[in-house]
């Protein structure tokens, strides 16, 4: 067989999942060889792989990156990323409803998604969160094709492959620029956990603390919350019916919203 390294079939993979070209081997193998087994055995490694690392320009990298991918530009060097599992999209997807639906009643700014390039800081990286959120005093930085500086609030959803990156790398990086919140959400097997960062006076990270019921409180957002347990929840919870929970808990809601979630409520409880 040609040797393909693992992050030659991470993306000759990708590139075939998507349609995005032709993909062809030139295979040499014996009769008795395992096919099967040794491209699962690869697939495996090829899933807990570092992202791949490609020395490039700024400049390069603006003209290399597309819309389909998550593509990160880091001290003159591109991080390519494999597409996110099915767990990965199910949290995103959860989080990114429940949030925007939440942002757009209070009109408190703007959620995006990935892939959209947030630049920290001049000459500095260009991260992709898979999720952040932007307050209405900094959307002026918010431009066509990408984020300039420090977004309020950045999540993070963990791949095996991306441990490091984001919760050490970007970790740094998220506190240097002045991100105000930070989640990482890790849903690997036997390592679920939920981690609450917010920036401090002395311009540090410091873990947040959950309330006694298990419920965090985001310190960007006010009155919203997340119960840790609705992460684990197969499948995951309705994220309107999560929605009205939180909704009905905001003490100075308007009684006609709160009539209207009051009925949400009984119709998603059916």
């Amino acid at each position: 067989m040609n040797d393909f390294t693992i992050y030659d079939l991470r993306f000759l993979i990708y590139d075939w999942v998507v349609g995005r070209e032709q993909v062809s081997f030139d295979v040499h193998l014996p009769e008795s060889y395992d096919y099967q087994e040794a491209f699962m055995e690869t697939l495996q490694k090829a899933a807990f792989a570092p992202p791949k690392r490609l020395k490039m320009s700024y400049e390069d990298y603006l003209e290399f990156a597309g819309d389909s991918q998550i593509i990160e530009w880091v001290n003159g060097e591109v991080i390519q990323t494999m597409p996110p599992v099915n767990i990965h999209q199910n949290i995103s997807r959860f989080l990114s409803t429940l949030l925007d639906s939440f942002i757009n009643f209070f009109g408190a700014g703007e959620l995006r998604y990935a892939p959209f390039e947030v630049k920290l800081w001049p000459g500095g990286p260009s991260r992709e969160p898979d999720i952040f959120f932007v307050t209405q005093e900094n959307l002026p930085k918010l431009t066509e094709r990408r984020f300039e500086g420090a977004p309020d609030l950045v999540i993070e959803i963990i791949s095996p492959g991306s441990v490091t990156e984001d919760r050490v790398y970007k970790f740094t990086q998220y506190m240097e620029a002045g991100v105000r919140e930070y989640w990482i959400v890790d849903p690997r097997f036997r390592q679920q956990q939920v981690d609450f960062y917010a920036l401090g006076d002395d311009g540090i990270f410091h873990s947040a603390p959950l309330a006694e019921d298990g419920r965090y409180f985001s310190t960007v957002l006010p009155h919203f919350w997340l119960d840790i347990d609705w992460f684990w929840q197969n499948p995951l919870p309705n994220p309107q019916l999560a929605l009205t929970q939180i909704m009905l808990s905001v003490p100075d809601l308007a009684d006609d919203a709160r009539a209207a979630y009051q009925a949400l409520l009984k119709v998603l409880q059916k």
